[in-house]
């Protein structure tokens, strides 16, 4: 379904992806979690993906909670709706250690960073603009028409309670 004449707002739980030929707001919120968003800049379409853990093991279903199978599947779903691999660009957003502490668990933050970049250079897709890491959520707002993408950071707890 199309998002028509009005501007549509689809809130992206984790471990999916959007995109659309007609103008929509697309939000998530992040943690360690990692949203790339693709966008078209001639047709003026765009996409995002929401990954929560970097590869697929092989094991069970391949879904796009992954960083390696999400960013197939965004790539996949902008051609599908029209795109051309060279018209897009790449905003990448989260991948934070919210924990706090150096020893989040396996570093999955850094892990989903590394990875989303590491796909979008083999994908030949240039990062034109990113905010990653630190230790603070994220919640992002992207216009997939415009493609501007609004940040929202959360502040960081005080320690000791």
């Amino acid at each position: 379904m199309g998002c028509g004449e009005r501007i549509i707002k689809h809130f992206l739980f984790p471990g999916t992806i959007f995109a659309d030929p007609f103008e929509c707001q697309i939000s998530t919120v992040l943690g360690s979690c990692v949203a790339v968003c693709l966008w078209d800049h001639v047709l003026r379409r765009g996409g995002m993906n929401h990954m929560m853990l970097p590869f697929w093991n092989g094991e069970g279903l391949a879904t796009p909670k992954y960083g390696n199978i999400a960013m197939e599947k965004l790539l996949s779903k902008m051609l599908l709706i029209g795109c051309h691999r060279e018209h897009l660009v790449a905003k990448v957003f989260g991948g934070a250690n919210v924990s706090g502490t150096d020893l989040e668990l396996f570093m999955i933050g850094d892990r989903n960073i590394t990875l989303a970049m590491d796909m979008l250079e083999k994908f030949r897709i240039a990062v034109v603009a990113k905010d990653v890491g630190g230790r603070v959520g994220r919640k992002i707002i992207m216009n997939s028409e415009s493609g501007v993408v609004l940040v929202g950071k959360g502040r960081r707890a005080a320690s000791g309670g």
